[in-house]
């Protein structure tokens, strides 16, 4: 039988086996686009920062680079005290703004789902901090935080408080950063939950009403539970999002210590390290190792995100 088919085969036109190529190749044709584009600037870059982290290289020099394998590391590693005071600052924000974040989304989406009056405008408003500029918003917080006319420090001493200086430790300045992060980003995942909650089936909840199920057992029971893939993802949006965060510490503290993260790097974070070694130091074999070591915790930090988040779902 192979014989008939292969004849057969070879008998074909060539604009029939124009068309068996195209059925063929046009699928790899069509995705050709993305992997060319992740090619030239997601792996180059990732590649190239692995090659240049081998080396001892300073931003201004590239010539006089010099291979010293995995020596950039080793000094990150077990010798650099800064590098993980950043990564410990970084955690902190991280535990900070993350479990806010989505506890407030879930409650705000909950409420815009009701039926309100001028819903829409709320819905839409929800949007505004995400699309506002990140340094407007930061110093507009900054302000707000400050120490001798901050509008909080204003308010705090209704209740006895004294002037807090929300830059000079590290639980203050933790505080009113993951405040700046939580303000920008709750309304995205908030939306996020919201269309996902429309498409909940209202026999559900009609069923649950039947059963004597009241508001806020059917939005624990129902709700939450349905919302679960919509939970990891932001979750694993918003670690990644912290693990990265180099705007709002850098400019909260504008000045000569601003890619220190104030003057006893109290809120220095990891990616606020990697810009002061590359672009103040100018040592960019050690700030690509920084960059490569922050990529991997960063992947790590989500993925136990994804799974304590879907171990917590499923219980």
């Amino acid at each position: 039988m192979a014989a008939p088919l292969t004849a057969s085969k070879k008998g074909l036109s060539f604009a029939d086996r124009r068309a068996n190529w195209d059925v063929k190749l046009s699928p790899f044709g069509f995705i050709s686009p993305y992997f060319l584009i992740f090619g030239v600037f997601g792996l180059f870059p990732l590649l190239y920062t692995a090659f240049v982290s081998l080396q001892k290289r300073n931003l201004l020099d590239a010539e006089g680079a010099k291979f010293i394998g995995f020596g950039n590391y080793e000094q990150l590693l077990f010798h650099d005290p800064y590098f993980w005071n950043a990564m410990g600052n970084t955690v902190s924000l991280w535990l900070l703004t993350t479990i806010p974040q989505i506890l407030f989304a879930l409650g705000i989406a909950h409420l815009l789902n009701r039926r309100l009056r001028g819903r829409t405008l709320f819905r839409t408003g929800m949007i505004l901090p995400n699309i506002t500029s990140v340094a407007a918003v930061t110093i507009i917080f900054a302000q707000l935080f400050g120490r001798d006319f901050g509008l909080v420090n204003w308010v705090l001493s209704w209740f006895g408080a004294g002037h807090v200086d929300w830059q000079a430790g590290t639980a203050s300045s933790h505080a009113a950063i993951a405040s700046m992060v939580i303000w920008r980003w709750t309304g995205y995942h908030a939306l996020i939950f919201l269309a996902s909650m429309q498409a909940i089936p209202s026999s559900l909840y009609e069923a649950a009403t039947l059963d004597g199920a009241k508001g806020h057992q059917q939005f624990w029971r129902i709700t939450v539970p349905l919302l679960r893939p919509q939970i990891i993802f932001s979750t694993v949006i918003a670690t990644t999002g912290n693990m990265r965060l180099l705007a709002e510490p850098l400019l909260f503290n504008p000045g000569t210590a601003a890619a220190t993260g104030g003057s006893d790097r109290q809120f220095q974070t990891a990616a606020l390290y990697l810009y002061e070694q590359g672009f103040t130091k100018y040592d960019f074999g050690y700030s690509s190792a920084v960059a490569l070591l922050l990529a991997i915790a960063t992947m790590l930090v989500a993925g136990v995100a994804y799974l304590v988040t879907r171990r917590i779902q499923t219980d």
